[in-house]
């Protein structure tokens, strides 16, 4: 047989049923793969962010090779560049929330998508890398933004074909990606190494995404000889009678009629993606502690890696403890929202360390959310529908970060046009 079985998204088959997973558990390299894919798709992303105050500075918009000092301001303004980090936080996700809007609807071949999401990766760190005016490092966050999108709308519709354990392999390796990108551009760029070199460094991930995907993910299923005698997967247990069953594919009108039950999932998650996003790429730049041992891009950098061990940790923690009351930590995030946007106007924290442990339980907060909706809507829906909800719930995160980033432009704006407060006190 041939492997188009694994080339169609609508065809892919619920890996287990409620009998099947009692004497069945995934491969350990199927486990590996996802959490090695998770880590893979959202790199280019994580470092978009991780490099936005790095780009958005004067220096980045050269050829400069050095790297990038913070601006220089007077002593009655703030330290702020030209554009928000929002900006860039636009252009990383209103692509990938085109992606998740529609490829959950649309039937496309599997690999193709993937070798379209390696192509994206890559050239998006190409451009970043070589850009020589500030347009071009931010066609290179939009490549990166089309990549991340299409690779985890694709990714999870393909994680039905396997066992559930594979959604927490993947939240794992997606807080991965967050932890070990922000801590390698922070990192590398603090040992001396400019900016844009560390970006070109990167090419490796799109590059271990091919092999993790193509060699180290087990694509064989069991399958069954269709009517039109192409390669298929059976989607149902052998009936009463002994006879195969195949399920149609789910409906257009039937996924339309699934969003409204979706919403329980859907609008916490992207409430929660609204104010995380706010606070790192809205608040996190204007929160700056003058005259300590770093200076204020190397701040902004470091606070992106406390963020992203905090998503580690808890996208990592589902198969330990689980949280069904996806609400409550939108709300959490919220007070969140108020400890440091009320920080960054008036500036009354008095030492970094604090700003560093509330970002760390802003991460928490929101891995948990990813991790416990995306494990819930694999265990709450039927086999049939799996793909198109896991599709469907991903672009949740992308509307609310698209609102944050709407929202950081102006708020940015605002509060540089305000005069500094010196803080009263600092330790």
């Amino acid at each position: 047989m041939s492997d188009s079985h694994a080339d169609e998204i609508d065809h892919i088959v619920p890996y287990e049923d409620e009998t099947e997973i009692r004497g069945q558990k995934e491969k350990p390299r199927n486990l590996i793969a996802y959490w090695l894919l998770g880590l893979c798709n959202n790199y280019a992303y994580v470092i978009m962010l991780s490099a936005a105050h790095d780009i958005l500075s004067e220096d980045f918009q050269g050829n400069s090779t050095k790297p990038t000092p913070s601006p220089i301001v007077n002593n009655n303004s703030r330290d702020c560049n030209p554009v928000s980090t929002g900006a860039i936080l636009l252009a990383d996700v209103l692509p990938s929330l085109a992606m998740k809007l529609t490829m959950p609807f649309l039937l496309t071949h599997v690999r193709l998508r993937v070798l379209i999401v390696i192509a994206l990766s890559s050239a998006s760190f190409l451009l970043v890398s070589f850009s020589t005016a500030q347009w071009q490092a931010f066609l290179g966050v939009v490549f990166a933004a089309i990549s991340g999108g299409l690779g985890e709308v694709t990714f999870l519709q393909y994680s039905s074909k396997y066992d559930k354990n594979v959604v927490s392999t993947w939240s794992s390796g997606t807080g991965g990606s967050g932890l070990f990108g922000a801590l390698s551009f922070a990192a590398l760029t603090t040992a001396g190494l400019s900016a844009r070199k560390t970006v070109l460094l990167m090419l490796v991930v799109p590059a271990l995404m091919a092999i993790t995907f193509f060699f180290v993910l087990d694509h064989a299923k069991p399958r069954i000889k269709a009517r039109d005698n192409s390669d298929t997967e059976p989607l149902m247990e052998e009936s009463q009678s002994g006879v195969k069953e195949h399920t149609p594919a789910i409906s257009m009108r039937s996924k339309c009629r699934m969003l409204p039950r979706m919403a329980r999932f859907i609008i916490p998650l992207g409430l929660v993606y609204l104010f995380e996003y706010f606070i790192n790429q809205g608040v996190f730049e204007l929160i700056y502690f003058k005259d300590i041992w770093l200076d204020h891009h190397s701040q902004y950098r470091w606070l992106q890696v406390d963020y992203q061990l905090g998503v580690f940790l808890s996208r990592s923690s589902v198969n330990l403890f689980r949280i069904n009351a996806i609400w409550l930590l939108a709300l959490l995030q919220f007070v969140n929202v108020i400890l440091l946007t009320t920080e960054a106007v008036f500036l009354y924290i008095p030492s970094i360390w604090i700003v560093f442990t509330i970002v760390f339980w802003e991460g928490l907060l929101a891995g948990a959310a990813y991790v416990n909706t995306f494990y819930r809507v694999a265990h709450e829906t039927i086999p049939q529908e799996k793909a198109f909800a896991m599709g469907i719930t991903s672009l949740a995160g992308s509307v609310g970060v698209s609102t944050a980033g709407a929202l950081a432009v102006p708020f940015h704006q605002y509060l540089c046009s305000l005069p500094l407060i010196n803080r009263i006190s600092k330790w």
